[in-house]
């Protein structure tokens, strides 16, 4: 087998393929060109959408040529949902999402030298093709039997579904047509759920052009309990850093479950899988530690944000608990941080500690926050505050804006002047 299908499958990446011999003989024969497609549902990339991206540049890091296509065709329709009918979204909006989509995957991929990455928008030649041409040039080799089969379609049928979702299988085949002709692409991957598109498009090249490609789907990414990875109790963790912050994005990933950070490791990062075995155990025996969690937090984090705004994160998450300065973190990184804390409003003339600490609700009460100030574990800017009538200072104002409440060693919240 060739040598990325043998990563991926040690990975726990492999999901479903075509001739899985032809295909490794096509990978160990040179370049092969493929294509992974992402429709624009929403203004940003979020955290699910990593594993294909991933997985391309895996391919190229193998010396294989990555065709990233944005469906500025197909993010007009959307891929059927298995329970109710897509939104369907004005086309200038649309067009927007696609630019910021393409600018993301941009990040990923290598756009020179050999294996050089080319972007690509479904819109240039599905905006051309008529009625007519779907219809005899693309519908005749389409069995409504099979498409039929689907399963985001047959969980529809029930109460209903529109012909708009019901061919979009035939669009993305298209896709993968249209790409076989224009630039020889004979490899598609994407996530398990989408075996039943890919494969249509290879049967549509072979009905069509007489030709042979392939398929290879990864599996999902899913958590411990069989749910999908990526969302939180506020929605979609997002790879735009307006959307979610760098220090959010890096938390998220800190707080991964135990049980899920194998999975996530083997997934999502480009360690050696000796390296990842031995966080793997470290992460096992020494919990406390998280040194997986950490580990990929710090990769992925400067894969999709940047070197420079990881360590500002980092120096942020240590700041908060009195390991660094927080008055050396700049107003962007310090406030994305506090974001995530819960708070208390402050006005002039500055209130007592004790009531910032009763209403950010580390304390239940006044009287529980003088407790914590006469037993020492409260803070103010981690500065241990001795005086239970002590009132919050100008200078404790942070930026002149904020201050960090601690009660203990964990318990944090943030104040903010009014």
């Amino acid at each position: 087998m060739s040598a990325i299908l043998d990563d991926l499958r040690a990975r726990g990446l492999l999901a479903q393929t075509t001739d899985i011999d032809a295909l490794s003989a096509a990978l160990g024969a040179g370049q092969v060109t493929f294509y992974t497609g992402f429709d624009p549902t929403a203004a940003s990339l979020h955290v699910g959408h990593l594993m294909q991206v991933l997985t391309m540049r895996r391919f190229q890091i193998a010396g294989h040529r990555p065709l990233a296509l944005v469906g500025g065709a197909t993010g007009l329709i959307g891929d059927p949902k298995p329970t109710a009918e897509r939104v369907l979204n004005d086309p200038s909006v649309v067009a927007g999402w696609v630019g910021h989509i393409r600018g993301q995957i941009e990040r990923f991929l290598d756009f020179d030298g050999p294996a050089a990455a080319t972007m690509v928008n479904n819109l240039d030649w599905t905006s051309q093709l008529s009625a007519i041409d779907l219809l005899r040039d693309l519908g005749k080799h389409f069995s409504v039997n099979r498409m039929l089969d689907k399963e985001a379609v047959s969980a529809r049928l029930a109460t209903g579904i529109s012909y708009t979702e019901f061919s979009y299988q035939i669009l993305q085949a298209n896709d993968y047509l249209e790409l076989f002709r224009r630039e020889g692409c004979t490899l598609q991957l994407g996530g398990s759920d989408q075996w039943g598109n890919i494969t249509a498009g290879a049967d549509l090249i072979r009905r069509v052009e007489g030709g042979h490609a392939h398929a290879l789907t990864t599996n999902l990414l899913l958590k411990s309990d069989g749910t999908k990875f990526g969302k939180t109790e506020g929605g979609a963790v997002w790879l735009d850093p307006a959307l979610t912050s760098p220090y959010a994005f890096y938390q998220f990933w800190l707080n991964s479950d135990d049980r899920d950070v194998p999975t996530l490791l083997r997934y999502l990062s480009f360690r050696p899988l000796e390296e990842i075995e031995a966080l793997e155990a470290e992460t096992r025996d020494k919990p406390a530690a998280r040194a997986g969690q950490r580990a990929l937090a710090e990769e992925l984090t400067t894969l999709v944000h940047g070197g420079d705004q990881c360590v500002a994160v980092i120096d942020a998450s240590r700041a908060l608990f009195g390991q660094g300065e927080l008055a050396a973190l700049d107003a962007a990184t310090l406030q994305s941080a506090l974001a995530e804390l819960p708070r208390a409003a402050a006005s002039r003339p500055l209130p007592l500690v004790v009531e910032l600490l009763a209403s950010s609700g580390l304390c239940k009460s006044r009287s529980e926050a003088r407790r914590a100030v006469q037993e020492g574990g409260a803070y103010v800017n981690n500065v241990r505050v001795a005086d239970v009538d002590a009132t919050l200072r100008a200078e404790d104002l942070l930026h002149g804006r904020w201050a960090v409440l601690r009660r203990g060693k964990r318990s944090l919240a943030a104040v903010e002047l009014d």
